[in-house]
Formats: C-alpha cells, structure tokens, sequence
C-alpha cells in the first residue's frame, strides 16, 4: 500500500506541472425531499431545525470487513438488490452485472446499447425503481454520442446471463454532455421521485441558465416528467448553480444532501434546497454572497474530489477520487457536529462510491482503473465496511 501511496504522489506531482487552473469533473490532475412534494419556493440557506437530531460521537471509526468482488472494469454505479445481489455498472463496458454478494461472483446482466465512452462520460448511476417489486425496472444515466440521457430497462434475472436486460425506454434526454463534468448520479428519493446531478461540461454559465439541464440536481416522476412540487414551473431543474454533483443521499429526516466538485479550491458538501442556487460560477466554496446557499463543508481538492456520498450512523461518508480517502462527516441538523474524519487514506486507491448497506454497514467501490489510477492486483474492488 506504500507503493500506491508513493506512485500516486509523484502522478499527481508530475501531472500538476503541465495542467491549467481547469479541472476535470473528478479533480485528479487539477491545480490544486420529504414523502410530500417539498416547498416551490427558493432558499438561500438551509431552513431552521425541524426538531433536534442526535448527534452522532466526533470520532468514528471504520473497519474493513471484508473484500466482496474484485477484478472490476471501471465500476460507477451501485444498486443493492431487496432479493440480494449487488448491481454495479461498467462506465466504459457499457455493461451493468449482478455481484453474489457472498462469494463475489459476477454475472453479466447485459450491455446497455447507446452508451459512447469517452473521457470521463459513459455508463454511470443506476438506481432501482421504488416500485421494483412490481415492475423490475433498473434506471440509468449515460453518456451517448450526442448527450446524456436516463433510461429504464426491465431486469428479468429468469433469462439466460447476458440477455437479461429489456430494451431501455428514454425519460429524458438532452442533458449536457462533455468529454468531463457529466456528472452521473441517479437516486430515488423518500418521496418515490427519481434525482439525477448533472454537470456544466466545462461551460460554468449553463450551471445559472434554469432553462439548460447542465450544472444541476433534477427531480422528476418515474416518467421523466417535472416532479409535483418543483420550484420552477415545468421543470426538472431542483437546484442549480452547480459544477459537478456526482454524490446524493437523503438524511433520516429526509434531508437532500450532495457532494460536488470545486475547481481550484474547495470542493463542497452542500445540503439541497428547492430552487436553491449553489453559485458556480459565481462562488467556489463559501462566498457569504447574497442569494447563494453555502457549503456546510469544503475540502482542499486534493483532499477529496468527491463522488458518491451515503448516510449511516448520523454521519455522511464521502468517497474521494485524487483524495483517495473515506470522509466522515458527522452532522447536527444541517451543520456539521465536528471536523470531518479521513479513513483509509491511500490504502485502496481512488473511491469512487459508497452505498447503505443498513444500519453501521457499507458497500465501498473502489476507481483505480478509469484511466486515472494506478491499478494493483485485484483493482477495482468492492469493499464491506463497518463505521462508527
């Protein structure tokens, strides 16, 4: 693991002399809703406490318990099954397999058609319906050759390995597309809504145009449709003013948080808001400016670049791409309860997502071979975890 530490240190170092104050959507080589449809209208910052969280300790702990898969090709999206079995997309396979979470056993469900991998684009989030025990749909974010777009596919595990995927059925198209900051992340909410980050494909004033769905967190039927409730009239657009979003999750009071990509600076946790603008362009970490909603949490970038986020144990964790590390961010409310905790720091490689596994358990995805890694044996794994 010294190794890993060693070789990433010295790609980073050599990569900081020849880039720009441009970065990528995962920063690596840079310079440095409620069951009811929520409010329509826009905040500026995060409401007053509906009632008082435990806080959980200012310190936790982290324990791996065990490698569950390994020997991945670029993994990005992870959905458990109820039934058991994990779900993990292929970003540059185009392929979306089931994971034995038991003996780590893979078995390929079926290759998406559509997808056109480049850079940093692909096949990224799935997500299950929140009616999947009745229709069995699996939902999808892509990178095509002309944008991105979100798809549902029905899963029949009965058919034979490779062919178990349906045709996928478009819900919205049109989203932005770039060779980096695509964002990626599907999530359905509390309130049965699909979510899905966007990014602003280098192009920081899309992420203030309301009417381009670049740079933004989207809330939408399972349909594709704008969401009951949403804060701007016939729209997807939730929040907006974002750079790169690629982490969503939901607090125990169903709280919207997301993790997104500074450029040169800090890289945020931001708690989301309706109609909420988190100032990209504009402010990168916390500007104090009036009509902007400031992070609860910023991190240098290369500390972190963050990707997925999960909540467990009254903390969120936070996946780092150049970071290599596994944040803990204990949380009050909507304010942090103490400084954020680093674990693993450069033991695994590059962390890609992280996902509940219930109660004090995750499911961790490492990301050493998307092209920005230094890939070791095994590369890419699943990881169990324990947290505190």
């Amino acid at each position: 693991m010294v190794q890993r530490r060693v070789v990433t240190a010295a790609l980073a170092a050599a990569v900081l002399l020849v880039t720009t104050s441009c970065s990528s959507d995962d920063g690596e080589k840079r310079g440095a809703a409620g069951g009811s449809p929520p409010s329509s209208s826009g905040a500026e910052s995060p409401p007053p406490e509906q009632g008082a969280d435990a806080a959980p300790p200012a310190e936790g702990s982290v324990k791996v318990v065990r490698t569950v898969a390994e020997d991945l090709d670029t993994p990005w999206g992870l959905a458990p099954l109820p039934e058991g079995g994990l779900l993990v997309s292929s970003r540059d396979e185009a392929t979306i397999s089931r994971i034995d979470e038991e003996s780590g056993k893979k078995t390929v469900l079926g290759e998406v058609p559509g997808v056109a991998p480049a850079g940093e684009g692909g096949l990224m989030g799935i997500a299950l319906s929140s009616e999947y025990a009745s229709d069995h749909m699996i939902y999808a974010y892509f990178t095509s050759e002309s944008d991105n777009r979100i798809v549902r596919m029905l899963y029949d595990p009965e058919k034979p390995a490779g062919g178990q995927l349906g045709a996928p059925d478009i819900i919205l198209r049109s989203i932005p597309k770039g060779t980096n900051h695509n964002g990626g992340r599907l999530a359905f909410g509390p309130d049965k809504m699909l979510y899905a980050s966007t990014g602003e494909r280098y192009e920081g004033p899309l992420a203030q145009d309301k009417d381009s769905l670049g740079g933004k967190i989207l809330r939408m039927t399972p349909d594709g449709e704008p969401a009951p409730g949403n804060p701007f009239d016939d729209s997807v657009v939730y929040s907006y003013g974002h750079r790169n979003v690629q982490g969503l999750a939901w607090d125990g009071k169903q709280r919207l948080w997301a993790s997104e990509f500074g450029q040169n600076t800090w890289d945020e946790l931001n708690q989301i808001r309706p109609g909420g603008n988190y100032g990209w362009p504009e402010v990168e970490g916390k500007g104090g400016k009036s009509g902007y909603v400031d992070p609860v949490a910023v991190w240098r970038t290369d500390e972190a670049s963050p990707s997925g986020i999960a909540m467990a144990e009254g903390s969120v964790w936070m996946a780092g791409l150049r970071g290599e590390r596994l944040w803990r961010i204990p949380l009050d409310g909507t304010e942090t309860a103490a400084d954020p905790q680093a674990f693993l720091e450069g033991d695994y490689g590059r962390l890609r997502t992280v996902v509940s596994a219930g109660e004090d358990r995750l499911w961790l995805v490492t990301s050493e071979t998307d092209g920005r890694g230094s890939p070791e044996g095994g590369d890419d794994k699943i990881l169990e975890l324990e947290v505190k």
